[in-house]
């Protein structure tokens, strides 16, 4: 019984160390720090400009359809390579197949889409 959680006793403990070593960090820089609060400070920082009017902005919606693009194209990257590894593999080569063109069915759409809210032009 004593070998069985042994492995449990190593994992916990790691991880006590982790937590361990993770606030001693914070309690250092905590104590290392300099600490002279000024009204300059203190105040919201906006990239080097001095905040003017509320904290409220309206955001372009177009910038969620280039989100979307992103992801398009990163799914089928992420998705491309291990189908290529395993398409070379004795008896999967049907089925991966059918899935890919599934999968590239639905990357179609999302292109089309895109295409025709006018995101794939340059001007």
């Amino acid at each position: 019984m004593p070998d069985y959680f042994h492995g449990y006793t190593v994992v916990g403990l790691v991880a006590v160390v982790g937590v361990l070593f993770v606030a001693f960090a914070f309690l250092a820089g905590r104590l290392l720090r300099p600490s002279v609060p000024t009204p300059e400070k203190l105040m919201v920082y906006e990239c080097g400009v001095d905040p003017v009017g509320e904290g409220w902005a309206h955001t372009q919606v177009r910038y969620y359809i280039y989100a979307f693009l992103y992801v398009i194209f990163a799914v089928d990257a992420v998705f491309l390579f291990p189908w290529a590894t395993v398409f070379a593999a004795d008896g999967f080569g049907a089925a991966t197949l059918v899935e890919m063109f599934v999968f590239l069915g639905f990357l179609s759409v999302g292109l089309l889409y895109a295409w025709r809210k006018g995101v794939l032009t340059w001007t």
